[in-house]
């Protein structure tokens, strides 16, 4: 009898709480388009043997260059989904030189990160509208930074993490205030 009488005061206070977390999801689902970002990035390449310092450490070039594009491709993809829904932010890569050196290690090349062999990046860009205005661009922006060891390094260790910082310190710096003004 105790077990049923404690069944019934605690349902009608279970199901207050379901129907809160109800309307919380519904609330989300109505509220997230507002907050939602869309942008997409494309990504053009040059040749990879024409780049600075593109050299593998302990695989094959051409998988190794594959990688890169891919990585960095992803990368400026995350940003572009900061601009808003329909932008297009288009990129083409003409010069990279990855943060660090390739050095000879033994039976291993080895890529040595050291303040001297500091991440470079230049590239053209675009960004349009859903109409395809064109909003911003640049035929040429070089990114450099010598002092890439002296600031904090923020979050999980990550591939190429000192050269993506890089773009992104641009991203959010330079480019983001030119497109959505706060």
């Amino acid at each position: 009898v105790l077990i049923l009488h404690l069944i019934n005061r605690v349902t009608p206070l279970l199901e207050n709480v379901m129907n809160t977390v109800k309307k919380i999801a519904m609330a989300m689902l109505v509220a997230l388009p507002v907050f939602a970002h869309a942008g997409e990035a494309v990504v053009k390449w040059q040749d990879f043997n024409d780049y600075r310092d593109v050299r593998p450490s302990n695989e094959p070039k051409g998988s190794y260059h594959k990688h890169i594009a891919t990585s960095f491709e992803k990368h400026f993809n995350k940003l572009a989904e900061e601009l808003p829904e329909g932008y297009k932010f288009n990129v083409e890569v003409t010069e990279l030189d990855l943060a660090g050196d390739v050095r000879f290690g033994g039976m291993n090349d080895l890529r040595i990160v050291k303040p001297i062999y500091f991440p470079r990046i230049e590239f053209k860009y675009s960004v349009t509208d859903k109409d395809g205005k064109v909003l911003s661009e640049s035929d040429k922006v070089e990114l450099k930074d010598m002092g890439f060891m002296d600031k904090i390094k923020m979050g999980r260790d990550e591939e190429f993490y000192y050269d993506k910082r890089l773009i992104t310190d641009w991203f959010n710096k330079e480019l983001m205030p030119q497109i959505v003004p706060s």
